[in-house]
Parts: structure tokens; sequence; C-alpha cells
């Protein structure tokens, strides 16, 4: 398993525990450095995240060692239409340009909804023109759920899955699905291991939407802090035992933030302390899913 970083925070305001705002373009210049340095050996990014792959370009070294995944803009017509594929197509070297890169690692259908829509073969087609191409490595898609990973399996051959992944999101581990992915070959990114940052606040700073879950959490971090851990170490200390994941992203604002989860990834665990907190999962895809999240009133 290896450490990715995550690039929303470069391109828009991200993240529920984010305190910082958009990350400067300097910051991010700094967090690459040190990313090269570390061994980090995917960067994340996608078309949607605002100036996202714009400042990333700007902060790539030239060699640069990463393999570089974006993600598709969303396309809501249905069924979709040959003008869908042209646009991700155009889309597309777009993103290689404002990267400035000839070739990336992964391309990734931002909804996997796309792919499963009437006429999603069409997306799927010209996601393996630009693989034949040599434009990009690996081609997949971003998902929120097993009953996407059990439709896109029955559907299409993909190289790479996006995935949430956590020690309050195990729903994915629990159903064998992850298992089902790496037995056909997919390589498989974890995302939202902090759930947004939900896991690093205390209980009492999180939005009132998740007042049914405060009880929870508080249990939660009482038992982070039993095992002698930080909310960081917690995290990956969970996650680092799931043998499926191939690759850990996670979105930072600041080089020390960065440094401090590079520690932490590489921290050794105590036996035991894993299962205990693997204890805390849940079901609910209300407060599992970003995308279902009402703060507005929080």
């Amino acid at each position: 398993m290896n450490l990715g970083i995550g690039t929303a925070q470069f391109g828009m305001v991200y993240g529920i525990s984010n305190r910082d705002g958009q990350t400067p373009p300097g910051e991010a210049a700094a967090i690459i450095r040190f990313a090269a340095s570390a061994g980090i050996s995917v960067i994340d990014t996608a078309h949607g995240y605002g100036e996202s792959e714009t400042v990333l370009g700007g902060a790539l070294m030239p060699g640069h060692p990463f393999r570089i995944v974006t993600k598709t803009p969303a396309f809501p017509s249905r069924p979709v239409r040959p003008e869908d594929a042209a646009d991700l197509e155009r889309s597309f070297l777009g993103s290689l340009t404002k990267l400035g890169q000839r070739s990336i690692a992964g391309l990734l259908l931002h909804s996997a909804d796309d792919l499963l829509a009437p006429g999603g073969e069409r997306l799927h087609e010209k996601l393996i023109e630009l693989k034949e191409r040599r434009l990009v490595d690996k081609i997949g898609a971003s998902v929120y759920s097993g009953e996407q990973v059990d439709a896109l399996l029955g559907r299409y051959p993909l190289d790479l899955i996006q995935a949430p992944v956590s020690v309050l999101d195990q729903r994915l581990i629990a159903s064998g699905r992850l298992a089902a992915l790496k037995q056909q070959g997919v390589e498989v990114h974890a995302r939202s291991i902090f759930l947004q940052g939900l896991l690093l606040m205390s209980p009492e700073d999180a939005p009132s939407y998740f007042e049914p879950l405060r009880p929870m959490l508080r249990r939660y971090r009482d038992a982070v802090r039993e095992h002698g851990l930080t909310p960081e170490e917690a995290a990956f200390c969970f996650i680092t035992g799931v043998k499926e994941i191939d690759q850990v992203i996670i979105g930072v604002n600041r080089l020390d933030q960065l440094r401090s989860n590079v520690t932490a990834f590489r921290k050794t665990f105590a036996a035991g302390t894993r299962a205990a907190l693997a204890a805390f999962s849940i079901d609910d895809p209300k407060f599992l899913n970003p995308a279902f999240w009402r703060l507005h009133a929080a």
C-alpha cells in the first residue's frame, strides 16, 4: 500500500474541517516538492476541482516521479449522447494541457452512474480509445456504493476504481466487494479515510447534521486516546490493514499537514489496535456519502 495526495483543496475550498480555505499556489508547490522527496507515488485531481489541474500543472517539476490521476466532468444527459463522448475527449485533452503532461496514469469517470446509464458504453469506448492512443495508462471510475461496483464489474472491464473506505465506512470490505475488485485485477484507490475531516474533528465541533452520530463519535475518540493515537494515526491504523487497497488518497491544505500525515502513515501500530477501532463501523449512507450531507443549517 502506498500513500497518495488529493488536490481538491488546490482548486477550491473543500472539506468540512477545512479552516484554511483554498491552498495558495506557493503552498501547493511546496506540498508537491515534499511529496516527491517523501516517496508519494500518486496525485489525484479532477476537472471538477476548480483550478486544481492548473495549479497542480504549475507545481509539477520536470521529470516528476508521480502517477497523475484525473477525473472527467459529469455527463447528466440520459441517454448518454455521442456528443458526450466527444466532450469527454475534449475535456481530457484540456486536462493534459492544464497539467502540462503528454499522458497520465489514470482517467476516471467522476460519476460511475454516467457509465451505467443508457448509452454509457459510448463513454467507455472513448476511454478505451484514449488508452489505445497511450494518452492514459489506466481507465476506470470513482464509486460511492457497493451497488455501483457490482454494476460496473458486470458491464465493463476496468483498470482502476477509486472508492470511499474508512474506519466508519467499511461497507466495501464487509460485503467482499474490495476482494472482488482485486480478483478482477482492478487497482483500488481508497479515498475519504478522514471523511472530509469529520474523523479529525472534536465530536463537539462536528456540524449539527451529525448529531445522531455524536455519542458514537465520542466513544470512538475515547478509544483513539486509550490506544495512545492521534486521530490521523487512528485513521491510518485502520486503513493500512486493508490488504485490498493499493493507494490511500488523502487531501491536505498545508505542508505541515502532509508532513504529519506521512509520519502517521509510516507508524507501526500495536497488535489489536486496528480491531478495536474497526468496531466503530456504520452503514448509513446519509452519514457516509458527502453528497447526502446537508450542512447549511449546522
